[in-house]
């Protein structure tokens, strides 16, 4: 493992005529790990990863990608990083081992060594027996793997994953997970955008959590919960006006608290030595950290 990053920003800004959807960035992504870009929607996170395939050119900033300058080497870099996108752009003409080997071509993979390269992928994403089948006949979460194998055919050293389970059920979810677990026990540098908590915690060794297009927290889940929310969180359930009244009187004892659904949740709550009211006690989690520090208002 080297000492340069496979992925930095430094103060990468990225404005939209108004709006500016990346402010500042700065951001290392060791090689080696998985990092989890956590973050509400419109929090900039699809914008960082278009820049860092060079679909979008940041207005200020610099940006390196397996030590390749991007914009000036974007196709130095791409040619060693396997990119998932968010929406499905897959050829549904083709079989799955098509789509496969027309992208080994266009990766430049030896033409000697493309079948393999192909049989490789159709194996990591346990597509063999379904290698022939058209694509616009397989499954959801098939066409999701078959994503995943193809931005792996060329071998690449950093996997950018946009929101690799959005709009999937939670079954089709849990098996891109484990084909994106094994990658990551690979050693598999990967960066994977998401907004789903559990998927940030289940697969990410470090969780970066973006809002209003900066980091606004870094570290290991557990870290961060600790650091954020302590070790337990109360819920307290009841009318509105009792718990603005609960909110009120918990935040002027210096409690940190949050809204979930029908109840105000007080952090930190293994400090309140009898004075609290009463409530469900369970575990600080990253759901926590994600809404204290990025909102509770949906953008």
């Amino acid at each position: 493992m080297t000492s340069t990053p496979a992925i930095s920003l430094r103060g990468v800004v990225k404005r939209f005529g108004a709006i500016t959807a990346v402010d500042g960035l700065d951001l290392d992504v060791r090689e080696g790990i998985c990092l989890g870009l956590l973050g509400p929607n419109g929090a900039g996170k699809s914008t960082t990863m278009r820049m860092l395939t060079a679909q979008a050119i940041p207005d200020e900033g610099s940006l390196t990608v397996l030590g390749y300058e991007l914009p000036r080497d974007s196709k130095q870099a791409r040619a060693e990083c396997g990119v998932v996108p968010q929406l499905d752009n897959l050829d549904i003409e083709l079989t799955a081992r098509q789509n496969l080997a027309v992208f080994a071509r266009l990766y430049r993979v030896p033409r000697g060594e493309r079948r393999a390269a192909v049989e490789r992928a159709l194996e990591i994403a346990g597509l063999g027996d379904r290698a022939d089948t058209p694509v616009d006949e397989l499954s959801g979460g098939m066409r999701r793997r078959l994503l995943v194998a193809r931005g792996l055919v060329h071998r690449p050293r950093l996997l950018l994953l946009d929101e690799p389970t959005v709009g999937l059920d939670p079954q089709v979810r849990q098996e891109l997970w484990a084909l994106i677990d094994a990658l990551r026990a690979q050693g598999t540098t990967i960066l994977m955008s998401t907004h789903y908590i559990e998927e940030a915690e289940r697969l990410a060794d470090t969780v970066a959590i973006m809002a209003k297009g900066r980091i606004v927290a870094r570290g290991r889940p557990a870290d961060l919960v600790r650091a954020h929310a302590g070790v337990e969180t109360l819920e307290v359930y009841g009318p509105p006006p009792r718990l603005a009244e609960v909110r009120a009187a918990v935040q002027a004892q210096g409690f940190r608290t949050r809204r979930t659904g029908t109840a105000v949740a007080i952090l930190g709550a293994e400090n309140g030595d009898g004075r609290l009211p009463e409530g469900v006690r369970r575990a600080a989690s990253l759901e926590d950290v994600f809404v204290l520090l990025t909102g509770e208002e949906v953008a």
